[in-house]
């Protein structure tokens, strides 16, 4: 009797070990095929539109870029205007809605002035950031989503969901293009 148990266990295990070295000798010849084996070239998308420019091949960029242009806003959220330029370069192009303008720094500090002294406070909810540079590396961007909640002297709360592009060169922000959207949004 335990020289049946020996002989059906030996074979048992021969058995075992000849799946698994076959198994094993099978992965190892089919993942050689496929290191060897030319990789398919990707067919060129047939984009819809084209561009005016080619296209930057965005990658990710610098996020100290990110964290000055958070800080810059964050100076503003609590009313300190001159933090709030000192993120900015010497001349600065404004992308707002109803308004687009070249201003110097000194005017944009104006511009922040005014604007903020028009409210008793301000909220931001961040919903996220990136930071990216283009390919070449000539370009240079930071976007933040995110949600502003403002209050004016008169006591009107309002909510808008922002989304703010800012250009970046010499680590200021050269470029504020912004686009908003009034809460809550109307039904079409």
């Amino acid at each position: 009797m335990k020289q049946t148990f020996i002989l059906v266990a030996t074979v048992l295990f021969a058995f075992g070990c000849k799946d698994k070295s076959s198994s094993t000798t099978a992965a190892a010849t089919d993942s050689t095929q496929a290191m060897t084996s030319k990789p398919e070239t990707p067919e060129k998308p047939d984009y819809p539109y084209t561009l005016e420019q080619p296209y930057q091949d965005w990658q990710p960029g610098d996020q100290m870029h990110a964290v000055n242009a958070m800080k810059s806003l964050k100076a503003f959220e609590n009313g300190d205007i001159a933090t709030c330029v000192a993120g900015f370069g010497d001349t600065v192009e404004l992308r707002f809605d109803n308004y687009r303008a070249k201003v110097s720094n000194d005017s944009l500090k104006q511009i922040f002035t005014t604007s903020r002294n028009r409210l008793s406070s301000m909220k931001i909810n961040m919903g996220d950031w990136e930071s990216v540079i283009s390919k070449d590396k000539k370009t240079e961007y930071v976007t933040m989503w995110y949600k502003e909640i403002t209050t004016d002297k008169k006591g009107k709360t309002d909510s808008l969901s922002i989304v703010d592009d800012a250009k970046i060169a010499n680590g200021k922000i050269v470029q504020l293009d912004e686009k908003i959207q009034h809460y809550p949004a109307k039904k079409i």
